[in-house]
């Protein structure tokens, strides 16, 4: 089964990083976040991937051109002008990169990736900005069983602050950072069949618009419920939440 990660976007709210870099490829831990998603996906055994590039998509491209040496050990012999992998470490990926345009849309770029998918076979697609510890073998489970054209993974988001827990006018104690208001959302890690792309009419088509409400209105759009871990990265304090997490060895979505 294949994979595609959008990739292409602005990333206005982390500007602080966005400037130098398309968001896909801010760090957590040392690694692009990109590179987090893909090894969810990889250790449930998806190991093809699309990624829809735009903004600053030269910088994604450089990357994995050259991550396989980067990833090895490797000999430079200047006066043979030759190099030499001692012990390859990169992982099993096959990664096609597509330029998807700077302005188009979320699922304008979903449809101008569809011929390097195969007619008639699931596929994966998710965003390129938030990591999660979904199962993703169940849930592409619970979509094949289904029989539904989508299915789309449902999370509560994180809450942002603290809450006081209050006795009268007194205060009891503290509950950190609560999850929202128990309701659910959209939280990517999609699971779709190829005929969802013809409910996109072109470059300006807004995934979660009318392509995304339309499934839903014809019943054919499932919820794979995630009561787990997940967090996207859309500002810099999102960005080092989960820094925090990965150097001290408690995150979550690492599965791997």
């Amino acid at each position: 089964m294949k994979a595609v990660i959008l990739a292409g976007g602005l990333g206005t709210r982390i500007s602080e990083e966005t400037h130098l870099r398309p968001k896909p490829m801010i760090e957590i831990g040392g690694k692009p976040i990109i590179w987090h998603i893909m090894k969810i996906y990889s250790s449930h055994g998806i190991n093809d991937f699309i990624i829809c590039c735009g903004y600053k998509g030269y910088v994604i491209k450089e990357y994995f051109l050259n991550y396989f040496v980067h990833m090895s050990d490797v000999t430079v012999d200047l006066k043979e002008n030759s190099v030499s992998v001692l012990d390859a470490k990169a992982e099993p990926w096959t990664v096609t990169l597509v330029d998807t345009g700077e302005e188009t849309m979320t699922g304008g770029r979903l449809r101008r990736v569809a011929k390097h998918l195969t007619p008639g076979e699931s596929f994966c697609f998710t965003y390129g900005d938030g990591v999660a510890d979904v199962d993703v073998t169940a849930l592409i489970a619970q979509h094949q069983a289904s029989g539904l054209a989508a299915t789309v993974t449902a999370v509560r988001p994180p809450g942002r602050y603290g809450a006081l827990m209050m006795d009268g006018d007194k205060v009891g104690g503290f509950t950190e950072k609560p999850r929202g208001d128990g309701g659910f959302i959209n939280g990517g890690f999609f699971v779709l069949e190829t005929e969802v792309i013809d409910r996109i009419a072109g470059d300006p088509t807004v995934w979660e618009a009318e392509p995304l409400e339309s499934l839903a209105r014809d019943g054919k759009l499932g919820a794979f419920q995630h009561d787990g871990f997940w967090q996207p990265m859309d500002t810099l304090r999102d960005k080092t939440a989960l820094e925090e997490l990965w150097a001290t060895g408690r995150a979550p979505w690492k599965t791997w």
